[in-house]
């Protein structure tokens, strides 16, 4: 597994890897891997591929363009049927408040928004947050009126009084309180989320790769570590590259807890399992128009090798 042993043929040793991802912090750490040789150290040529919408992101894994997603659980479990099927093989964060439910003055609370409007892009992450939220609060679907629309959208139609709550991501989420004068009634720190982001392949990829993931799943450990020890180093560099401050940076990614081992043991030691239960059960909401895969394989052999493997 040591692909990188002589200095001299680094480059000729090196395997490739395309990986999908969008501008979620809790990804973009990635970008610091690969500027400061984390990948290449781990015998790896990672090239970062960037999308804005994240099923064309995964459907791009599952056809073959890409060897590997950054992406949620909840859109794996969303990509089209085809002739394999998805396989998730780590957890690289959990949303502990970077999304949420915001809402005009008149809504105090969740209990508040039975017959009320809120703003929800149906079939996206934004949805599932809304159903999660729901739940938390014994509230059903039906005893609230989801508008389709997207996160920008609703936004602006909550400020027109259009309707009643959006559900949007930080720094949107705190911002539009501000604007409107509202108030945050929900976020993902208020429950166990379902909001799990990790990396996603095609099950026969993963199988035939095994090494290759493995390498993979050690450079993220060495990513993680660096954000545990040298913090500012990380987030300059990712802020740097998004275009943003680094403080910005640190505010987007202070909601997440952050996928390092002791997260990942727990998640595929049942949480896994669990949560993608928790999704199929929270799908009956008919208004969910997506196929959902509950064949998703959770692989953890990669994971444990690399686990095995790992010192800091």
């Amino acid at each position: 597994m040591l692909l990188h042993g002589c200095v001299g043929k680094q480059n000729l040793s090196l395997k490739s890897l395309r990986v999908g991802m969008n501008n979620w912090p809790g990804y973009a750490i990635a970008l610091y891997a690969k500027e400061a040789g984390i990948f290449k150290n781990r015998g790896l040529n990672v090239e970062l591929v960037r999308f804005n919408n994240q099923q064309d992101n995964i459907r791009a894994s599952l056809r073959g363009s890409l060897d590997a997603s950054f992406v949620p659980l909840w859109e794996a479990m969303q990509v089209d049927p085809g002739n394999d099927r998805p396989a998730f093989l780590m957890v690289v964060d959990i949303s502990s408040g970077s999304d949420g439910i915001v809402a005009g003055s008149k809504v105090k609370s969740m209990a508040d928004l039975r017959g009320k409007t809120v703003g929800a892009k149906l079939g996206t992450v934004s949805h599932l947050i809304l159903l999660e939220a729901l739940k938390s609060q014994n509230l059903q679907p039906s005893d609230i009126k989801i508008k389709d629309i997207s996160n920008d959208t609703a936004v602006q139609q909550l400020k027109e009084g259009k309707i009643d709550a959006a559900v949007v991501w930080e720094p949107l989420l705190s911002q539009t309180a501000t604007a409107i004068k509202g108030k945050i009634i929900f976020t993902t720190k208020d429950v166990d989320s379902l909001v799990i982001d990790g990396l996603a392949t095609r099950s026969s990829f993963a199988a035939q790769h095994e090494a290759e993931f493995t390498q993979f799943i050690l450079a993220w450990f060495d990513t993680i570590h660096a954000v545990e020890t040298k913090p500012n180093e990380v987030f300059e560099s990712v802020a740097r590259q998004l275009g943003q401050t680094k403080e910005s940076f640190m505010q987007d990614y202070s909601g997440l807890k952050k996928g390092d081992i002791a997260m990942n043991k727990r998640m595929f030691e049942g949480r896994l399992e669990s949560a993608k239960q928790q999704i199929i059960q929270l799908l009956a909401d008919s208004r969910h128009r997506q196929i959902i895969r509950e064949d998703i394989d959770i692989n953890d052999r990669p994971l444990k090798a690399a686990i095995e493997l790992w010192k800091p």
